[in-house]
């Protein structure tokens, strides 16, 4: 029993890794394009939540889970437009306080909207309540996330990898001025990557909305955790933050199994234990900055 309940421990373990990795993918993807970490990515998440809350009664589960991140992939363009671009060439410091100012505000904005309580989200019956597998119990919701966000993974992988829209974002990455010397912008691949990497933080948002509390501070409580997935895996690697997002989430689940209270703790020593052997991460790259 002891084996089952550790096994039962790793696969929601797995499915609290691929919710930690919808959040860090985006934002490794703006830091590896634009050379900026966003610190008011946690914020575009909360509004995935609470757009979720907002719309699943009336246009009901499926709906709200899909139009949630489109809505806030909009409002990533505004972002991206209005304040990212101002500071592409800028030392990163001021990237980094704007940012964190924009979290704040976004923050207030939605106590203002929403209110301070925390807001219930329900899931449909035909996804609640267990299922067995022997001797095994797992959540029906949870297996489901667990292959939504191995569809989204593949998607991402998809696009990057195999589409020109990939390899000019890849070839970004690595060489930015070899790609301004072939002539081809940067700029709206750049303005692309923020809506997808927005709408990523904002899905992650929309489907833990129903299993955990939607307040205002949620994405000031995810941020840290998405941070220390991005660090683990390599700033500028996507199959990095892949393994970190995973790893730290299978570490997390062990570790309530054998030390509840410990659990949290865990992803810093793992952190800690990581940047010791190896202090660009598990697969970290060297990343030049974007110039539009």
């Amino acid at each position: 029993m002891e084996i089952v309940f550790l096994f039962e421990q790793v696969v929601n373990g797995l499915v609290l890794g691929g919710y930690y990795l919808l959040i860090a993918l985006g934002l490794s993807l703006i830091f590896s394009v634009g050379g900026i970490v966003n610190l008011s990515h946690g914020a575009f998440y909360a509004l995935g939540a609470y757009f979720f809350v907002q719309m699943v009664d009336t246009l009901g589960f499926g709906a709200a889970v899909v139009i949630s991140p489109i809505i806030v992939a909009f409002i990533g363009i505004a972002f991206e437009r209005f304040v990212l671009r101002q500071f592409y060439r800028e030392d990163p410091i001021l990237s980094l306080l704007v940012t964190f100012g924009l979290a704040l505000v976004m923050e207030q904005a939605i106590r203002m909207i929403w209110g301070a309580a925390p807001l219930p989200a329900s899931l449909p019956q035909a996804i609640r309540g267990p299922i067995f597998v022997g001797d095994m119990i797992f959540s029906k919701y949870r297996l489901l996330m667990l292959v939504v966000i191995a569809v989204v993974l593949a998607g991402i992988w998809i696009l990057l990898n195999k589409t020109s829209f990939g390899r000019v974002v890849r070839a970004g990455i690595q060489n930015p001025d070899m790609v301004a010397a072939l002539g081809i912008r940067l700029q709206p691949y750049m303005t692309a990557v923020v809506m997808l990497g927005v709408g990523l933080a904002a899905l992650g948002g929309a489907m833990f909305a129903p299993i955990t509390t939607v307040h205002p501070a949620m994405g000031s409580e995810i941020l840290t955790i998405a941070f220390v997935v991005v660090i683990i895996g390599g700033l500028g690697s996507f199959w990095g933050v892949v393994a970190a997002a995973l790893l730290v989430g299978v570490v997390r689940g062990a570790t309530v199994h054998f030390v509840p209270a410990a659990s949290e703790a865990s992803m810093y020593v793992l952190m800690f234990l990581v940047l010791l052997l190896r202090p660009r991460g598990l697969l970290g790259e060297s990343i030049e900055k974007f110039e539009s």
